[in-house]
């Protein structure tokens, strides 16, 4: 997102964690505690624990994901309770909305602070206004923190870890990032009718956890803005949609990204080099390629400290001097100053060479990963005139992602029973690269993203955990709370 995105979503944002540090402000001080208290994370949290009554120690408890949520909704119940807001609504109120319910309540005069409403004084001296039994209490502390997730996850944000390689090194295997469905609009829900907190499977049970016999159509509420070319962004896989384990478009596995063209723009690979409308568009700052590497072997000596730290991967050794080995630019700068380094270059592929995995899949367009295009990427609105030339290009996006039969008889092409030689796009696409550009399984093997399979824009990550270092170094402390660009 660009600063006016970012200025967008704080002014937006701004107003409504205002009102609820006002509200959280009055009735700190209603119970006799400092306002200015309420404004310090997490000894805020401190205070609202001794308010209510409940250790200090489930402070511990808000570090662990997911169970850290449900322990701060219910300390807001035992907190709201405290100030005798004990009814089903109004304990709603107080989980969904604070931003109405908190100032209210900080500014209405008939609401003060009772006391501890974990402690049993509280309960037998308000017991008319406590008609519940515990357990009853945390089934609907449960049950409310479970619903403001659900709305957290499908409207405004959602968390993902990076499974695999094909982003790094601006994103790296072990990353915890969090994704905003609030710049491109959030999708509404395809598949209504699931199991909290899955996907597509039970956890540990490999079986489906969401129920296929109700589906809705595609809509996506207002965003910010529209996807930028540069934005990282996380999809629903679009080969699922005529594979033999079909599942609906909001159940597909997750990829994630970088956009390289939008709607409309002219795509070309050239040695490697990505060109959009002509233009060449410099690789990301961290991105990663295959290198070539000729060595002396009396002298080269690739240690493992020094794979480490030039972070090298997939090193492919075909004789005593000669390598393939994946990494940045800057990697490759460092490592052709070492000793025994002959010399190293991108392993690029020659233009012309075909590759049958390489999309369109069609001997008519000899292409490869480094040498690809020109085509178009299609547009909702944008009209085409279909030949034998660019039909392997479109075919998959008129017949499978919009849903229309296609039949090709000769030099005659027929969609949906009438001849033509034209088709007008019902859909936005995206064309979509890994950073990691030889080690990523993307636009370049299977096309283009529809819009409809766009879940949100990666936008920080909050953890870094690197399975491979030693204990101490397990947390990449570099990459905490770092923006992605």
């Amino acid at each position: 997102m660009d600063i006016a995105g970012y200025a967008g979503v704080y002014l937006l944002l701004a107003p409504v964690l205002l009102l609820m540090q006002v509200g959280l402000w009055k009735l700190f001080q209603k119970a006799g505690r400092h306002g200015w208290e309420s404004l310090i994370p997490v000894y805020a949290t401190y205070v609202m624990l001794k308010l209510s009554g409940r250790p200090v120690w489930l402070l511990l408890l808000l570090l662990i994901p997911g169970i850290g949520f449900i322990v701060t909704i219910g300390i807001t119940i035992d907190f709201v309770k405290s100030f005798g807001k004990t009814k089903m609504r109004q304990i709603a109120g107080a989980v969904l909305l604070p931003l109405i319910f908190l100032p209210k309540w900080g500014f209405d005069e008939n609401t003060r602070y009772l006391g501890q409403s974990a402690s049993d004084e509280f309960r037998e001296e308000y017991h008319h206004l406590l008609h519940k039994s515990s357990a009853r209490e945390w089934a609907e502390t449960v049950f409310f923190a479970v619903l403001a997730v659900t709305l957290i996850r499908l409207l405004l944000i959602e968390a993902y870890t990076i499974p695999s390689s094909s982003m790094e090194s601006s994103l790296m295997v072990g990353d915890y990032l969090f994704v905003s469905k609030l710049n491109y609009g959030a999708r509404l829900p395809i598949t209504p009718v699931s199991f909290p907190f899955t996907h597509n499977t039970m956890p540990g049970m490999g079986i489906k956890s969401y129920w296929g016999g109700i589906k809705f159509p595609y809509f996506r509420l207002p965003g910010f803005g529209d996807i930028k070319k540069g934005d990282v962004v996380v999809f629903n896989f679009p080969m699922e949609a005529d594979s033999p384990w079909y599942r609906p478009v909001d159940k597909r596995e997750h990829y994630i990204k970088r956009c390289e063209a939008t709607p409309g723009d002219n795509v070309r690979l050239i040695s490697g080099q990505v060109y959009i409308n002509g233009q060449p568009v410099p690789p990301p700052p961290n991105a990663e390629m295959e290198y070539a590497i000729h060595t002396d072997s009396n002298t080269f000596n690739l240690n493992p400290e020094l794979i480490y730290k030039l972070h090298i991967s997939n090193i492919q050794g075909f004789t005593s001097t000669d390598y393939l080995m994946t990494m940045t630019r800057q990697s490759s700068l460092a490592l052709k100053k070492v000793g025994g380094v002959k010399y190293i270059r991108p392993n690029i592929q020659f233009g012309g060479v075909y590759d049958p995995e390489v999309f369109p899949h069609n001997p008519g367009h000899r292409w490869n990963v480094d040498n690809l295009g020109p085509f178009t990427v299609p547009k909702r609105g944008l009209t085409v005139k279909l030949d034998t030339l660019n039909l392997p290009i479109y075919r998959r996006a008129i017949e499978v992602y919009e849903d229309n039969k296609l039949q090709v008889k000769g030099g005659t092409i027929s969609i949906n029973g009438h001849q033509t030689n034209t088709y007008t796009f019902k859909m936005d696409y995206y064309w979509v690269m890994g950073d990691n550009r030889h080690n990523s399984i993307d636009s370049r093997f299977w096309g283009f993203v529809p819009e409809d399979h766009i879940v949100g824009k990666a936008i920080f990550v909050w953890m870094s955990w690197d399975t491979n270092a030693p204990f101490t170094d397990k947390i990449r402390w570099d990459r905490v709370m770092r923006i992605i660009r």
